[in-house]
């Protein structure tokens, strides 16, 4: 996953990670649930912010593809090690 070095800035010189994370908890404060209210977010992300071409669209899923991947790689598959730690292998 392409992570957000704290030196990258907006023009104005504020750092976006930081910006970012007020979004994410701003989004964890509104109550957003994963099942439903996340895809709805996306979606409307999408549909209200890229220029419409199939180019557009396929780099939007091809992100949403790769963060997919990140969260498998960072939480899932680490979970499921300490799962078979602690029950066993299949």
């Amino acid at each position: 996953m392409p992570y957000i070095k704290n030196e990258i800035t907006r023009i104005d010189g504020k750092p976006r990670r930081k910006e970012i994370d007020k979004i994410v908890e701003l989004m964890i404060n509104q109550g957003v649930k994963v099942n439903g209210d996340l895809n709805y977010l996306l979606y409307k992300f999408c549909k209200s912010s890229i220029i419409p071409s199939y180019d557009n669209y396929k780099n939007f899923c091809g992100e949403l593809e790769m963060c997919k991947l990140e969260i498998y790689r960072m939480l899932v598959a680490p979970y499921e090690n300490l799962k078979k730690d602690e029950n066993g292998d299949v």
